[in-house]
Parts: structure tokens; sequence; C-alpha cells
């Protein structure tokens, strides 16, 4: 008996020494309740009901975004829109945890199209192709992606939960869902079925000593579920906030909720970033690795019915063909024999 405690002291000790930051961040708030905050809030930075329309809030409104007294609709139900609410005040917090709900509606049975993507961006309020957002951007980005639109080995699903820190040197790949540069390399992430849900789907984004971690509530049960977690994530101060989305050929109504910040307090290990924190150059040592753009083969202009009818022309041709030289075979042999005769 005496043995068995040292052993599992040993044990422990082991398990405490070879966790990983992201790891205990991540135990320390999965299973927890949506209700539960652990910072301080900041009013400057958040945004809930009801909302005041034609009333001044820190939120700066672009695209066709439309506010209302109980929703900010990103998108309507129409093709080829942008919208986005961002906030006006930078976010000097070192340590943050922001808490988005929203809604993600569309004809039942339509394919989705196209997302959302929560920002810490230092250009903010700028209409582009990602999600509602400019190309790129440097900061970070978290995609609630709603259509796939890769061709290539990735085997998740859609709605699909990733992120993406970026210099301003990177650029995100739509054709490949974002794999090409997705933070914690590609299959990173997590699927999240939150369109055309009766409840508010969560999520919430933390980013705590270096470590971003990403939590969703997506079955309405009101607790956190783990989506993501990586170490070494260097993010500076005085970014702002924000959330866009976009539809394209595909769309859906993107309807943000409430936008929640709150201040994280935590002790750091003095380094060197920590003393001009606004100046780091956003980085995260695991990401995957960028590579070129291989351009898909671009599909016919005719259409799914035009090239199946082709396809069916193709093929009586060709039995034409076949059967003329059968029948030419034939008569050439029924000629041959009554000569012989």
């Amino acid at each position: 008996m005496w043995l068995f405690g040292p052993l599992l002291i040993q044990l422990f000790c082991k398990y405490v020494v070879t966790q990983s930051a992201a790891d205990a961040l991540k135990i320390a708030v999965e299973g927890s309740s949506v209700n539960e905050f652990r910072g301080f809030y900041k009013r400057e930075h958040s945004v809930v009901r009801p909302y005041m329309a034609g009333v001044e809030i820190p939120w700066n409104l672009v695209g066709h975004t439309v506010i209302s007294t109980h929703e900010i609709r990103l998108t309507a139900d129409a093709k080829s829109q942008q919208g986005g609410i961002w906030n006006s005040h930078a976010l000097w917090a070192r340590d943050w945890e922001l808490q988005v709900s929203f809604k993600v509606t569309g004809q039942s049975g339509q394919l989705f199209g196209d997302g959302m993507a929560i920002w810490y961006a230092q250009e903010p309020g700028l209409l582009g192709p990602v999600f509602g957002s400019k190309d790129y951007f440097r900061g970070l980005a978290v995609f609630l992606d709603t259509y796939s639109n890769h061709n290539g080995p990735h085997q998740h699903g859609h709605p699909w939960v990733s992120a993406m820190v970026s210099d301003g040197t990177l650029h995100y790949d739509h054709d490949r869902d974002g794999t090409h540069t997705q933070l914690g390399g590609e299959e990173a992430g997590c699927e999240a079925k939150f369109r055309n849900q009766d409840f508010e789907t969560q999520v919430l984004i933390r980013y705590v000593a270096d470590t971003l971690s990403i939590f969703v509530d997506t079955d309405g049960e009101g607790t956190w579920r783990s989506c993501l977690s990586v170490d070494n994530v260097k993010l500076p101060t005085g970014y702002y906030l924000g959330v866009s989305a976009a539809t394209g050929e595909l769309y859906d109504i993107h309807d943000l909720i409430s936008f929640k910040t709150f201040q994280i307090d935590v002790d750091r290990v003095e380094s060197r970033d920590d003393l001009q924190p606004e100046k780091i150059v956003p980085h995260a040592d695991s990401v995957s690795a960028p590579r070129d753009h291989v351009v898909d083969p671009k599909p016919s202009r005719l259409g799914w019915f035009g090239t199946a009818l082709l396809l069916i022309v193709a093929i009586a041709v060709v039995i034409g063909i076949v059967l003329f030289g059968v029948m030419s075979i034939k008569n050439k042999n029924q000629t041959q024999h009554k000569r012989f005769y």
C-alpha cells in the first residue's frame, strides 16, 4: 500500500509536466456553463439586445448590414451580399475572451452559402472576399464556413469552424476552404451544425497566455464543447473586433445576436513581447504550410443539363458508328457469300 501512493504521485506529476497549456486551458472551460464568465465585462467592446436603431453605439455597420431592436442582420436572403459590424474602439487587453451568439437560417434543403467570420484585425470595416471582409488581413479570424468548396483530401463536414492568424502576407484560399493556412493544421477545427436551428448558436473564443482556444454550443444545452486549442499564438494589442458574413450564388440569412467581450487577468511569464505588446507581429507556430493555389478545372458553360445532353448525344453517335460498322461488315459478308455461289 505504501508503494501505491508514490506511484500515483509519480503518474500525476508526469501528467502535469507533459500537459500543454492548450490542454490545461481547454480542460478548464470544456463542459462549463455558457453563463459562467471568467473576466471583466468590457461594455465598450460589446453589443447586446435590445439594440437601439439610430442611437449611437461604438460599432460601425458596413455593407448590407441592417440593425433593428432585436437583430443585427449581416446578410439577408439574397445572392452576392457582404455585411459586417466592427467595434470602433481598439482592444488593448493582453488576454481576453469573446462570446458570440448568432443564427444562420436558409431554405430547407438548400445548400449552404457562404458563412461568417469573427475578427480581431488591424484594419476594421473593410469589405472583401473573405466572408465579407478583406483578404491578406493582419490579425486573427475565426471562420464559420457553411459551404464546402474543397475538392481535395479533407474529410470533415460543414458547417466547419476553424481559425487563421495572418501577418498580412497570407491569402485565404476559398477554393480550398482555407485549409492551406489553417491554424493548428489542416484538420484543426470542428464540425458545428448551427444552420436552421431553433436556438442561438454560441461560440467562445479565448486568447489567454498566448493560447487560442475555441469552444462551441451548437445543441442548445448551454455548455461548452471544445473545438480547438493551439499554443504559441502571438497577437498584438490595439486591434479591432468585428463580425462579417457573405453570400454567393447560394445564400443564408446571417443574424448576429450578441457580442460580449471580457478582459482576462492572468499571471504571465515576463517576455520581451510583454514590454511592447502593440508591436507584436501576428504569428502562430502551428499552422498548415502555405501552398500554391492549384486552379480547379473550369465547369462546363453548358451547365449540368447541357453537359448531360451532350453526353447522351455523344453516346448515341458512338452507338451509331458501331452499328454502321457492324451492318457494313454484315453486308460485305453477304455479298461475298452470294458471289461464291
